[in-house]
């Protein structure tokens, strides 16, 4: 069996413990989601000095991340309500929170703390979404936008309905994508407006970004593009600005920095000259 198979097949036990009645409730009780897209996709151009026009620069997803299944252990010490305000400090647009608990170490409770404090950059839940309970649980825990995986929603029917909840919710769903296949199926879902391409083979784990720059030309250019896994350095970041995408999610090569101010604004693109000296400082995890 697959990790992908693994972790579905749990994640059907934890959605029938859920209280689908007082979830809704909650939804319909809870704050209205901020606009996601326009975070991270706030015009496709803007004005140059010299009057033309100049795309902007690909906007930083940033991800709060202690494991992975494929990688195991990556930074599980992690102050995250720490780390995700070193994030909107440094030129993130965004944040993914990883809400998965078995297989990620990750929390639900830590996407509604973010929300309640006032944390100020829209909130993105990541977690395998197979049902419409758990999109009424998205929206009660404050997120703003929520992942559908292709991979796991084979079921074209489900795949439209959850897309249809998500929007109707007004949550901003980001529509993963590994192949060509899944892309083509994405790009049948009504009003889809921003699809996430992963690099990681989902078969073999290999990650390439050869995957975007293959898979981008398929999707029309309103539909925003965010660009998913193998994502390490700014060379990484100007190739993908090649690739026409509009965003970057990046996760591992954040938690895993040694200094990981610097590091968001290596790949946020971000230039300060002039910080305030607790920015400057190196914040680095211990495994400890």
């Amino acid at each position: 069996m697959s990790i992908l198979a693994k972790i579905l097949e749990h994640k059907k036990t934890e959605i029938a413990a859920l209280d689908a009645s007082a979830l809704r409730r909650a939804a319909e009780q809870s704050p209205t989601p901020r606009n996601f897209l326009a975070a991270i996709f706030p015009s496709p151009h803007h004005p140059s000095p010299n009057g033309r026009e100049e795309r902007v620069r690909v906007s930083l997803i940033a991800e709060l991340k202690r494991a992975s299944p494929s990688k195991g252990l990556l930074a599980p010490h992690l102050d995250l309500f720490q780390l995700a305000s070193l994030y909107a400090q440094n030129g993130a647009s965004a944040i993914s929170v990883l809400t998965d608990e078995k297989f990620f170490m990750s929390s639900l409770a830590t996407l509604h703390q973010l929300r309640i404090t006032n944390h100020q950059l829209p909130l993105l839940r990541k977690d395998f979404i197979l049902h419409q309970t758990q999109l009424y649980e998205t929206r009660a825990s404050g997120a703003d936008a929520v992942l559908l995986i292709a991979a796991a929603l084979t079921d074209d029917a489900l795949f439209a309905d959850l897309h249809a909840l998500a929007l109707e919710l007004g949550l901003t769903p980001l529509v993963e994508v590994h192949d060509e296949a899944e892309t083509e199926r994405a790009l049948k879902l009504k009003n889809i407006q921003l699809i996430g391409i992963n690099n990681r083979n989902l078969s073999t784990f290999e990650v390439s970004l050869e995957t975007t720059e293959r898979l981008r030309p398929m999707i029309p250019a309103e539909i925003a593009v965010v660009a998913e896994s193998g994502i390490f350095t700014a060379a990484d970041v100007e190739r993908l600005e090649k690739a026409n995408v509009d965003a970057i999610l990046v996760g591992e090569a954040l938690v895993t920095s040694e200094n990981i101010p610097a590091k968001v604004r290596e790949l946020s693109g971000l230039q300060v000259e002039k910080l305030e000296r607790s920015n400057l400082s190196t914040f680095k995890h211990s495994n400890s």
